[in-house]
């Protein structure tokens, strides 16, 4: 039997890739969502804010990858956190109400943005986050762990680093973090069979970059992501063909300036 996905976020830069290639996936039958329709790609209309509709569409699903945003950093109260914080919460009560097995969440590099550069972060060190956008990512790993904990529900959190539209990195800075397409494709898929002993995971979602900020050989053994590509290498072919990477001056993971 296929398993069935529902993807919010279905429309957007991350999401779409992953719907678009999980459709693809003999292995799975894959609903998409977004707050407006696209008939054209078979996605439907769904607000995180709306508690019928979730519960519509969470109904006979096995896992939500929530990927839906509102971008707005500077509105925190108004929109941050209860359009993103408070719209999870209303998706993890509708998916523990239907019974969906897993959660997976597109949090951010950004959750811990504020370790340095020179630091080892290990997916468990504390938040350290470096902005709102950060912060509410944070509230949401946490919002997970406590539904995992009380076993109501599997969470995994994607710590997603580096992702541009043309697939490429473009700084140095987006070559400790950067990751393909194809290797965030299968690290969801890696997510979405993960085991049961994985009730509750944190990782960061990058390539096999050779000058990677965090850790993320162990995830082969745990989990069997093994990422493909290496920003290093595009960004060698970029400066060797005559085009400009941006050099980043910062101290801190996320980017900021000091």
């Amino acid at each position: 039997m296929k398993r069935k996905l529902l993807i919010t976020g279905a429309a957007g830069r991350i999401g779409n890739v992953l719907y678009r290639g999980l459709k693809e996936d003999t292995r799975y039958e894959v609903i998409g969502a977004d707050i407006q329709a696209d008939e054209e790609q078979g996605i439907v209309q769904m607000d995180v804010a709306d508690e019928a509709r979730l519960a519509e569409l969470t109904q006979g699903i096995d896992t939500v990858l929530h990927f839906a945003w509102i971008k707005d950093e500077e509105d925190f109260l108004g929109k941050v956190l209860p359009g993103n914080v408070g719209g999870a919460y209303k998706l993890f009560e509708s998916a523990v109400q239907n019974g969906v097995w897993r959660i997976v969440f597109a949090s951010s590099n950004h959750a811990t943005g504020y370790y340095k550069t020179d630091e080892k972060v290990d997916p468990m060190d504390p938040y350290r986050p470096d902005s709102f956008y950060g912060l509410s990512k944070c509230y949401i790993e946490l919002l997970g762990r406590l539904y995992a904990d009380q076993g109501k529900i599997s969470s995994i959190n994607i710590r997603i680093g580096n992702f541009p539209e043309d697939d490429r990195p473009h700084s140095e800075r987006a070559g400790h973090i950067w990751i393909s397409e194809r290797d965030m494709l299968q690290l969801v898929v890696c997510c979405i069979e993960a085991d049961s002993g994985q009730q509750y995971l944190n990782l960061y979602g990058t390539s096999a970059n050779s000058d990677n900020y965090y850790n993320i050989g162990y995830l082969e053994e745990l989990i069997g992501y093994k990422p493909q590509d290496d920003a290093a290498e595009l960004l060698e072919e970029a400066k060797a063909a005559g085009w400009k990477v941006r050099q980043d001056e910062t101290m801190y993971q996320g980017g900021q300036q000091p």
